[in-house]
């Protein structure tokens, strides 16, 4: 069809005439609403951007000679993070002396990744980096997977206490009407 013949019928029918392949023999063209279009085009790149997952690297420093305690503590904040599907950084800084024992820093690298083998996976190995010794945990779950999770919970409790809360009502009117008519 003609270009000339096209743009009439466009105008007629009070719509755009929008190429949409340009590179095509013939070039493609489509009758359509151009304002929709580009709201459709708006709202499904809205959509896939919310879908996207954003890597957030968290991370954790340690020093060589930490305390029992102190190491639980620090690797229970690694159990949320990897729980949460973020990657997480361990640190470990040497000061002093201890930058002549490296070994220590590779052991509890070591340890602290034994101990969170089920919720992650040594993404980098550890490495010495001047006065520190770094090593990347992966989470075995992606972040979506926990997102979703997260949802369905949500939703499966607020299932729950809306069929609590119907039963309770049930039970509770007749005391209410009681107590008012005494």
């Amino acid at each position: 069809m003609r270009v000339e013949d096209a743009l009439r019928l466009a105008a007629e029918a009070d719509l755009d005439l929008v190429e949409v392949a340009p590179m095509a023999r013939p070039p493609v063209a489509k009758l359509m609403d151009f304002g929709k279009y580009k709201y459709e085009a708006a709202v499904k790149a809205r959509e896939a951007r919310k879908n996207q997952v954003n890597t957030i690297i968290k991370e954790i420093k340690l020093r060589p000679k930490i305390d029992s305690h102190d190491y639980e503590t620090k690797k229970g904040h690694v159990v949320r993070f990897l729980k949460g599907g973020d990657k997480v950084k361990v640190t470990i800084m040497f000061r002093g002396r201890e930058q002549s024992r490296p070994e220590l820093g590779f052991r509890l690298l070591q340890k602290l990744a034994e101990d969170v083998v089920e919720l992650g996976f040594v993404e980098s190995a550890p490495k010495q980096d001047g006065r520190n010794m770094v090593m990347v945990l992966g989470p075995a779950k992606k972040k979506t997977a926990v997102r979703n999770e997260k949802r369905a919970e949500k939703a499966a409790s607020a299932a729950a206490e809306a069929s609590e809360s119907d039963t309770g009502e049930a039970a509770e009117s007749p005391q209410d009407t009681q107590s008012t008519a005494s």
